[in-house]
């Protein structure tokens, strides 16, 4: 098994249950606004930052869609729903982020969400003290399935991507990781990887955190 230099996390479905909630909120503004197949092109947003997602939405619902009053709808609806930004961590996220920083690991987080929204909810929940770094998706011009983010997050580490393992839960997230050259280790969400896409794009597959840190402890 191989031995890593550092963990980079990704942070909606992985260290925050928020992918769930937000679905929640998008079906309920969906049907304020009329827009159908809201989860498909929900899952398909996954992973994208803010300027690929409005593309999404555009391709899906054309550009007369009321883009700006449905995104407020539905974010008002999750910041109520997240008690003031105090989101539902994963299982597992805050015993593998304990041992992580006991072994002295390099941890980096690495989120398409805006940094600013990143470091207020892990500060929210008392796990901002635990990353090296923290990328946000305004930080790079390329979003998943791009590599950049994780390749930035590596070199701000200064650890090479080759000996880095990312987490990530999204197509679109386990895709860039792929691409990065990293180790690859999916804990799926909202969507289960297909046979092929397990081969394609992950080295590891696990059920939780739970798992992962198992995993790691058994390689280092």
């Amino acid at each position: 098994m191989k031995k890593f230099g550092a963990i980079i996390f990704d942070m909606d479905g992985v260290i925050f249950d928020s992918e769930r909630l937000y679905m929640q909120c998008c079906r309920e503004a969906a049907e304020i606004f009329g827009a159908d197949n809201i989860e498909e092109v929900v899952l398909s947003c996954i992973g994208l930052n803010t300027e690929k997602t409005h593309e999404r939405y555009r391709s899906a619902y054309g550009d007369d869609f009321p883009l700006a009053e449905f995104w407020k709808e539905a974010t008002t609806r999750f910041a109520g729903k997240a008690q003031g930004g105090l989101l539902p961590v994963k299982d597992g996220a805050a015993e593998i982020l304990e041992k992580l920083k006991n072994d002295g690991m390099p941890v980096a987080l690495a989120s398409s969400t805006r940094t600013e929204m990143v470091i207020r909810e892990l500060t929210a929940a008392e796990l901002d003290g635990y990353f090296n770094v923290i990328i946000g998706g305004d930080m790079v011009t390329k979003s998943k399935p791009e590599p950049d983010i994780f390749l930035l997050a590596a070199e701000k580490l200064g650890i090479k991507i080759e000996d880095c393992a990312v987490i990530e839960d999204s197509m679109n997230g386990i895709r860039a990781a792929r691409a990065s050259g990293a180790y690859v280790i999916m804990v799926p969400d909202l969507v289960q990887p297909t046979e092929e896409d397990s081969q394609l794009y992950t080295d590891a597959v696990l059920p939780s955190l739970n798992e992962v840190r198992e995993m790691i402890a058994s390689c280092q």
